[in-house]
């Protein structure tokens, strides 16, 4: 386990861009007003040679709207867990109540603490940097965290307060391989979040019922008896013409980032309110992305019977193109059915990585080719598959392969490899190339 280091604060005193400026790009969002970072977001950065944790948090608030009072606890929490607090202010505003109360909250772990001055861009407001004294946690770093100016002092300080970790033996990079992604995604206020919780066995992260909480990506890693998994939650992805400001345009780009690099997806519905324009758009693109994909239909239990037939009509009618995914009815908030997500999740990870011997798939090409041969004398000649994460197939054809009966020739290696719902590539390649 890598030390970890908490960056806390009031809110728009510059958390997220200390966080990009530690790191050297632009990983969280950033915003020039307040409560645009809700959920803790942890990164691994390092300096000197030195690896630990970042947790980058929402603004702490003393009072404020249920919302408000959600995102300050989730600031507590890290404070507790961290070996490091970066404790950050802005200078130009000097100390306020709430700076206030935040270091009585750090007093406990002083020694630990790091009082960070940001927003210092130029000499004349390093003289308001001693008015911070008066916090009593310690002499306060000026920095800009916008410019860069000042935080190879800080990181440097930094890394002289973080406890000594023991080497692990095991190489890293393999470790990091065994890891499976697991992505969840939908509209907003589906119950992503609910259900990430649920997953991870905590409340990390921000539940509200007001749409749009989540606004950026959020990931644990989780061991389960099938190895650790990675569950990333998402902001709730609506149509691009009503994403009417820039901070919900880059929660767009995370959360497509994050089904793009995924090994499953979990495409969450709101079975009260049925499958929405919006939900099949999400379900093409996540289709495009080629991971398999699990359908959630969460808040079952507040369906009667006939909006539950009518629901997994509209499964079959409009999710068609997505195949044999496999559909779980759940309730993120009771927890009911959560559980027969895990064997589903083995199942689709293992299809994913799939990986069938040239002979076995050799002898479904030909056994295809024979039931119907394709048009024009068209013949593959040799078939095998080249990657898995999707299963990937190379066929050598003596001439162009018509798509029609390339479609024929991918429901056939489907069914008869046993591949299920995983998403599956052929490419083709002509004998002359």
């Amino acid at each position: 386990m890598l030390p970890t280091v908490a960056i806390v604060g009031r809110p728009n005193v510059g958390k997220s861009t200390l966080l990009n400026r530690i790191l050297g790009r632009r990983e969280a969002i950033v915003e020039e007003r307040p409560g645009v970072t809700r959920d803790r977001k942890e990164v691994v950065a390092s300096w000197s040679g030195k690896e630990f944790t970042l947790i980058d948090t929402g603004g702490w608030m003393a009072t404020g709207s249920a919302l408000d009072e959600k995102v300050s606890d989730q600031s507590e929490k890290a404070i507790k867990e961290a070996d490091v607090v970066l404790f950050v202010v802005d200078a130009t505003v000097g100390v306020t109540d709430n700076d206030a109360q935040i270091a009585s909250l750090l007093r406990s772990k002083q020694e630990k603490v790091v009082v960070v001055a940001n927003k210092v861009d130029n000499k004349n407001l390093e003289s308001e940097v001693w008015d911070l004294l008066s916090l009593g946690l310690g002499e306060p770093l000026p920095v800009s965290a916008l410019h860069g100016k000042g935080t190879g002092d800080l990181l440097e300080v930094l890394v002289e307060k973080l406890p000594s970790v023991e080497e692990d033996a095991e190489d890293e990079d393999e470790q990091e391989e065994k890891i499976i992604g697991v992505t969840l995604v939908g509209r907003p206020n589906v119950g992503k979040s609910t259900l990430f919780n649920r997953l991870i066995g905590e409340n990390r992260s921000v539940v509200h019922d007001m749409p749009g909480t989540t606004r950026d990506t959020i990931d644990t890693v989780v061991e389960t008896e099938n190895g650790p998994v990675r569950f990333i939650d998402t902001a709730g992805m609506r149509r691009k013409s009503r994403v009417d400001e820039s901070t919900e345009y880059y929660s767009l780009v995370r959360a497509l980032q994050a089904v793009d690099t995924a090994d499953v997806s979990l495409l969450i519905i709101d079975s009260t309110e049925g499958i929405t324009h919006q939900d099949q758009r999400l379900a093409e693109r996540v289709d495009a992305a080629g991971c398999p994909i699990l359908v959630l239909l969460n808040k079952w239990d507040l369906c009667d019977e006939e909006a539950r037939e009518d629901i997994l009509g509209q499964v079959g009618d409009r999710l068609h193109f997505i195949g044999q995914a496999p559909v779980i009815r759940i309730s993120a908030l009771s927890g009911r059915n959560v559980g027969r997500l895990w064997p589903a999740l083995a199942e689709s990870v293992m299809e994913y990585q799939t990986r069938i011997p040239t002979r076995r798939v050799n002898e479904v090409v030909r056994a295809a080719q024979a039931a119907h041969p394709a048009p024009g004398g068209v013949r593959v000649l040799y078939a095998t598959q080249g990657a898995t994460d999707p299963p990937t197939f190379t066929l050598f054809a003596n001439r162009e392969v018509p798509k029609t009966w390339l479609r024929y020739l991918e429901r056939k290696i489907r069914e008869d490899l046993n591949l299920g719902a995983t998403a599956i590539k052929l490419r083709v390649r002509r004998r002359s190339e």
